[in-house]
């Protein structure tokens, strides 16, 4: 039987050059439709193929059409099945890192509340502010901002930031960071962020001591 993507191209009309230009970039990382418009077009087109591809490679793939954006998670782990390698690692974010993501996230379902905008755009100085009350004391401000700058750009490698392009004091988050802090975290954001003050309170105790 005759299998057929979502916009009813032929699975078998498919070559391999056209999955692997699709495929090869989902390796390197997220693709955004208004990065690259005729790769988003290639994806969504051939996406029933390239979901049966990446399965092999113990792959899914995680497509947003509403929000623009695709990228590749490794599959829940088969508990008949152990000792499947991983193709995608984990990574363990620092303590600041986590935190900076998790105020992101709140701040971007924030401004989807307001209705206003579709894209979330902050200057350096809103991130300090963010950010400040939740780290230890003891750093002047050039230290803290320093800081902040080596976080947002570890999280801008990991996609979930970008830096404006002639406005390097400015980011953009996101959506994608939806996809990796969900509704469902967020409802407990309240409880984790008493977690960090709490933690924070003890650092800054020491600290003092």
């Amino acid at each position: 039987m005759m299998e057929t993507n979502a916009v009813g191209t032929n699975l078998s009309d498919e070559s391999p050059y056209e999955l692997s230009a699709v495929v090869i970039p989902l390796l390197k990382g997220i693709i955004y439709q208004e990065d690259s418009p005729a790769l988003w077009l290639a994806l969504v087109n051939l996406q029933a193929g390239v979901r049966d591809y990446v399965a092999v490679l113990g792959l899914e793939l995680m497509l947003d059409e509403a929000e623009g954006y695709a990228f590749l998670r490794s599959r829940e782990e088969d508990p008949d099945v152990a000792g499947t390698p991983r193709l995608v690692a984990r990574r363990q974010l620092s303590y600041p890192v986590s935190l900076l993501l998790a105020l992101l996230r709140k701040k971007l379902a924030e401004f989807d509340a307001g209705g206003a905008d579709t894209r979330l755009i902050l200057s350096r100085d809103e991130v300090v502010e963010l950010i400040r009350i939740f780290l230890p004391a003891g750093s002047n401000e050039t230290r803290l901002i320093d800081q902040i700058d080596t976080h947002l750009n570890k999280i801008a490698q990991l996609g979930f930031v970008r830096r404006l392009r002639g406005q390097k004091q400015m980011i953009e988050v996101r959506r994608i960071l939806k996809a990796f802090v969900d509704a469902q975290w967020l409802s407990d954001f309240d409880r984790r962020l008493a977690e960090y003050r709490e933690e924070t309170a003890g650092t800054r105790e020491t600290t003092d001591d």
